[in-house]
């Protein structure tokens, strides 16, 4: 895969010029980008691939459904339907997508909708919910829609600064993007981050005036789930555990893992994985699975009668300064309503 990216790098200029110019038909107004009266706050990136966009929408949620009536629009990736959907009782991971499906679980106050035309998705939204406001799951794209608020994400240890478009890279878009962002958070940086290496960051990241830069950790919990029960990380260990993982960096979890001393052998699969009937066969002939709640959603309908067999690993998701970051959310919706 990586010698066929390089050897496609003659592309690059053609992909990088479609999306900037397409950028610029919106910046200039000449394509229509429709805005909205209620708040809509956008979770996006530049680059393909995981950059925490799940977690990061799950902390807004916590930071503002006491307060507010909460909408989710996500397009649904992966799943087997089409159109506008609001999840209700049901919903799986392959009517509204994997994600969409964590967020209906674990937020019993929260809309959770998905499609692809968020125009549409909002529209229906507004419609049939009344939400106070809407948060819109990986849509910095998504340039019919503007925004009232972006957040966009970028990785610590793969900074969009030090990428380039596809198909030799993997942004989906020129760099410049980033001006539509209001605040830019660092995602999945290493605990304790020395001043100095933030202001390296940001150098690199070159902020524009008024655009704020976060930084945010993932960190795994020492207690895994079932479907029924909770239990210490250790009681993993002396099983036959297999890992099996669907997401786009398994790297981190692995290295929790064996920092933990839990043996294991580990099933990789890409993101957002279907399991086949023949990959289920397989998975309920072993002692037992951790995996991570995403992987959890679409295969928990599967082991219903092999509960006590799979697990998952919650994370915990932490912003440096998350006083200052959950003011200025806060400040725009309060503006805003």
């Amino acid at each position: 895969m990586k010698l066929l990216r390089k050897i496609l790098f003659p592309i690059v200029p053609l992909y990088y010029f479609v999306t900037w110019l397409r950028n610029v038909f919106y910046d200039l107004g000449w394509k229509s980008s429709k805005s909205y009266e209620l708040p809509v706050i956008c979770v996006g990136n530049l680059s393909v691939g995981g950059t925490g966009k799940t977690p990061t929408i799950e902390y807004l949620v916590r930071l503002i459904k006491d307060q507010y009536k909460v909408a989710i629009l996500s397009r649904g990736y992966k799943r087997e339907t089409s159109g506008f959907i609001i999840a209700n009782d049901q919903a799986t991971a392959k009517t509204i997508g994997d994600e969409p499906f964590q967020f209906y679980n674990k937020f019993d106050d929260v809309i959770v909708s998905v499609d692809a035309n968020r125009q549409r998705g909002i529209s229906k939204l507004i419609e049939h919910k009344q939400p106070d406001l809407i948060l819109l799951d990986d849509a910095f794209q998504h340039r019919k829609v503007k925004a009232g608020f972006n957040i966009l994400l970028t990785v610590y240890d793969n900074l969009y600064s030090d990428d380039i478009v596809l198909p030799t890279g993997n942004l989906r878009e020129p760099r410049a993007g980033a001006k539509r962002a209001n605040i830019i958070l660092v995602t999945k940086c290493p605990n304790r981050l020395s001043a100095s290496e933030k202001n390296h960051i940001i150098s690199k990241l070159q902020p524009l005036e008024g655009q704020w830069v976060f930084f945010s950790a993932i960190s795994y919990s020492e207690t895994i789930c079932s479907a029924n029960e909770r239990l210490p990380l250790e009681h993993l260990k002396g099983k036959a555990v297999t890992l099996v993982t669907g997401i786009a960096n398994p790297l981190p979890l692995i290295e929790y893992l064996k920092s933990k001393s839990i043996d294991f052998e580990h099933l990789n699969f890409k993101d957002h994985h279907t399991f086949s009937n023949s990959e289920i066969a397989v998975l309920r002939e072993k002692e037992v699975i951790l995996t991570t709640e995403k992987d959890y959603v679409r295969l928990q309908s599967e082991f219903t009668s092999h509960s006590s067999q799979l697990f998952y690993l919650p994370i915990s998701f932490e912003i440096d300064e998350e006083d200052e970051f959950d003011a200025i959310l806060l400040s725009y919706l309060s503006s805003s309503l």
